[in-house]
């Protein structure tokens, strides 16, 4: 007897639920991307406890007929893919036909339906059809998902918290929101308003929804292009940062993807403008030919590959500096009024579906619609303006200003027509050495300096060899260092442009970095680590008292600078206190 059988479809649609409907979000995921790929202009999302009760996706969109909406459910029927040739030109955002007849296997579903005739109202439980009957003619469609995994009990004693589920939907709707800027989306979980987009296709409004009006402000347009691939949306200033990856979104096509490498190149743009450790928030949305791209590596299509992805990635990394350079970074220091938020108590979910159990609270101002109004500066980016961005101001110059004194020996106080500045002396030095070091290496002087007595360093076999190997871009730079003995060299002469007192210190922390750097060792890199080590090393530290004449000489040496604003690590160089800050601060000004 033939031990081998065909599947049971139920049973084969809750294993393809596994890969499908793995959260809650995929639910609202799958159900969202359909009412977009039906050319729904107005989308509202309602959920109940975080979803696990209840998700209803409503939309205005072209909806479907009877015989539509029945062969929706069955697996792999699809209107979006037709024929092997469609697969390498996807223009949609769907196009396996899983999604619905997955969902349907671990939920009970109710779909109202209608092309502007008559309705069609559809009740599906656990994959099996319970009714089919006639419905009222609204065009569009209305999915109602109720009791999520209900009939797979251990996928829903592995959901994460109500708190982490919610999370994770809001999180997904507002990169749809972002992706959509001229489609309105409504958030709506346990009868409060989370987001509401207006959907006039101005992104910087949506931004402003979404993270408020003091985040818009700071937001900076970016245009960029090459022969395959078109780059438009916002970038953060660098004093706008999150703890967080999350708020570098990423879209192809308007399609929400995630992509490491893409990230990296974002986060390498703003190298040494921001620390390390903080992440930008950045919206970019990149347009291609679709036979450039490939969405279908992964079932969630979060995954996606580029064709010439080097080059899409330089020309981000390049068009976010050009950005950046053109952009005054002195941040400003304004008064805030603080206000009590009011916080909501969010029940955890039960599940095993009796009563709630007791809770964690919720913030609910993580979500509220920001009160201000969008300003004149947010609204001269509007999706229609016909101001090019290549027209703004070149390359701003760090504002004159005058020192006047010093604060904690740290702090350069000072002052000229727009206000007060505040330099950290140590920070300013810094990112001085550092431009000084950088050329330096990038562009070495035939100059150096005989030592008085050779310094001779012995390191382990291993560190021996990985200098050995690389000892030509140490004599490139002008260091004059031989092999001396068993395990040693012996360093002669050093370039002019390590500072005296410093020499032995130096060239044991440029040895440092040559021996880190083993891995992934390129000599942009190296040059980069030694630049950013030294310049610390050799910086002003705090608590230091300093002339007058040598403020003068800090300020000019850092408006010389590429980016004066930040040091190395990203840490600012200066803040800035408007005059009419002051004045407000000292009830001068009401």
């Amino acid at each position: 007897m033939s031990k081998i059988k065909v599947m049971d479809e139920v049973l084969a649609n809750k294993i393809s639920a596994g890969e499908v409907v793995e959260k809650c979000v995929s639910v609202v995921k799958e159900l969202v991307e359909n009412s977009v790929d039906a050319g729904a202009c107005e989308i509202k999302i309602e959920v109940q406890e975080a979803g696990t009760k209840l998700i209803k996706v409503v939309d205005n969109g072209s909806g479907m007929d009877h015989d539509d909406a029945i062969l929706a459910f069955e697996r792999h029927a699809t209107s979006k893919l037709l024929d092997e040739m469609g697969l390498f030109r996807i223009s949609s955002l769907g196009f396996r036909g899983e999604a619905l007849p997955s969902i349907a296997a671990v939920s009970e579903v109710t779909l109202k339906t209608s092309t502007g005739d008559v309705g069609t109202k559809i009740e599906i439980k656990g994959g099996k059809l319970i009714s089919d009957e006639a419905s009222d003619a609204r065009r569009g469609t209305e999915i109602t998902v109720k009791n999520l995994f209900y009939n797979t009990p251990a996928r829903l004693k592995y959901l994460n918290s109500v708190y982490s589920e919610l999370a994770n939907i809001c999180e997904y709707v507002n990169k749809m929101a972002l992706s959509y800027p001229d489609k309105k989306f409504t958030l709506i979980s346990d009868d409060k308003v989370l987001l509401n987009t207006d959907g006039t296709g101005n992104l910087l409004k949506v931004i402003k929804e979404i993270y408020g009006s003091e985040v818009a402000r700071k937001m900076k347009k970016i245009s960029i292009f090459n022969d395959d691939y078109d780059v438009d949306g916002f970038i953060s200033l660098p004093e706008v940062t999150r703890s967080s990856r999350n708020h570098m979104i990423t879209l192809v096509n308007n399609r929400v993807i995630r992509n490491t490498d893409l990230n990296r190149a974002i986060n390498d743009a703003y190298h040494t403008y921001k620390p390390e450790t903080r992440y930008p928030i950045v919206v970019l949305n990149i347009n291609t030919d679709p036979s450039l791209v490939d969405v279908n590596v992964h079932p969630s299509k979060l995954d996606i590959k580029f064709s010439n992805f080097d080059d899409l990635k330089e020309l981000i990394k390049n068009g976010i500096k050009d950005v950046l350079d053109k952009a005054l970074l002195i941040p400003k220091i304004e008064k805030k009024e603080k206000e009590e938020k009011p916080k909501v108590e969010l029940q955890q979910l039960n599940l095993e579906r009796q009563n709630v159990i007791e809770s964690d609270t919720i913030d609910y101002s993580l979500f509220d619609e920001p009160t201000l109004e969008v300003n004149e500066d947010i609204e001269q980016y509007g999706e229609n303006d016909k101001k090019s961005y290549d027209d703004e101001k070149n390359k701003v110059i760090m504002p004159e200003m005058y020192p006047v004194g010093l604060a904690k020996g740290t702090y350069i106080i000072c002052h000229n027509e727009l206000g007060i500045y505040m330099i950290d002396q140590h920070a300013a030095k810094e990112r001085i050495n550092y431009e000084g070091y950088l050329k330096a290496f990038g562009n070495p002087k035939s100059d150096s300096i005989k030592m008085l007595l050779p310094l001779t360093l012995e390191f382990p076999s291993n560190e021996f060899i990985i200098i050995k190997q690389n000892i030509n871009i140490l004599k490139d730079m002008h260091f004059d260092i031989e092999e001396s003995g068993i395990n040693s060299f012996v360093i002669k002469e050093h370039p002019t442009w390590i500072k005296e007192g410093y020499e032995e210190e130096s060239i044991k922390k440029i040895l440092e970095v040559l021996i880190s750097e083993e891995k992934n060792f390129t000599i942009e890199k190296f040059r980069e680590k030694a630049a950013i080590m030294l310049s610390c090393k050799m910086a002003i530290k705090a608590n230091t008292n300093i002339s007058m004449s040598e403020m003068e000489a800090l300020i000019d040496d850092l408006r010389r600078c590429d980016n004066p604003y930040t040091c190395p690590h990203g840490r600012p160089t200066t803040i800035f206190y408007s005059n009419y800050e002051l004045e407000k601060m000292f009830k001068r000004a009401m």
